[in-house]
């Protein structure tokens, strides 16, 4: 379901800094299934300061192939963006949702589909409508994966992330993930040795140069359950 950007898909009216929009049904046999969570920025698109115009928007190779890969498996795939750009006035949802847009058909281009997009725009330093510290939506807490899993009907327990960031890695873990993926584009390299230390017994930290890595992952990540 491509965005309407004269009705924007607000998580609710009075929640003008969340945003879930689903854009295609989960596809799979079972209920309660397992999903592939993705950061957006320097995971799936390379990493650009406020990333809101079209002629900046880069996908990073391969991409679209892990992507499809786990559509291959009717794996869900949920994108999970923090989005402080928007509470800081630099750009605002209409920019993002065309945007978006344009990155899901590219992804479409190339066989690759995104179940929903849950996107969080609330900040300690944003203007004062977007003016909150902590929120349970903004990563690394884990509100968007917990919105994602209510909406769709997944296991948490069964599910991966994949991002760059240390925020992403400590998300994951707070919403109770099997692990996560950590990668090496966008701030990987910067967090690249934190990471590695929230790995733990009940939580696994694996770790790519990039999502062209992913592809041959899914298996592995999400064995075939009898």
């Amino acid at each position: 379901m491509r965005t309407s950007f004269e009705t924007l898909p607000f998580i609710e009216d009075n929640a003008p800094g969340l945003w879930r929009q689903q854009v295609q049904p989960v596809n799979s046999r079972e209920q309660n299934t397992a999903a592939l969570f993705l950061d957006r920025d320097g995971v799936v698109v390379e990493e650009v300061n406020y990333l809101h115009r079209i002629e900046d928007l880069r996908l990073i190779p391969g991409a679209a192939a892990a992507i499809s890969r786990a559509n291959s498996r009717s794996i869900p795939v949920v994108m999970v963006t923090n989005q402080s750009g928007i509470g800081r006035g630099h750009y605002d949802w209409v920019a993002f949702a065309k945007l978006q847009d344009e990155l899901l058909r590219q992804l479409e281009q190339e066989g690759a589909t995104v179940n929903m997009v849950l996107a969080c725009g609330y900040h300690k330093d944003a203007l004062p409508n977007y003016q909150i510290e902590n929120h349970p939506w903004r990563k690394p807490n884990p509100g968007m994966l917990n919105a994602a899993a209510e909406a769709l009907g997944l296991n948490l327990l069964l599910s991966w992330m994949v991002g760059d960031a240390l925020s992403d890695v400590d998300a994951a873990r707070n919403a109770g993930l099997s692990g996560v993926v950590h990668v090496l584009t966008g701030h990987g390299t910067r967090d690249r040795a934190e990471a590695l230390t929230r790995q733990a017994s009940d939580f696994s930290v694996r770790r790519q140069e990039s999502i062209h890595g992913v592809s041959n992952l899914i298996d592995d990540l999400f064995p075939v359950r009898h």
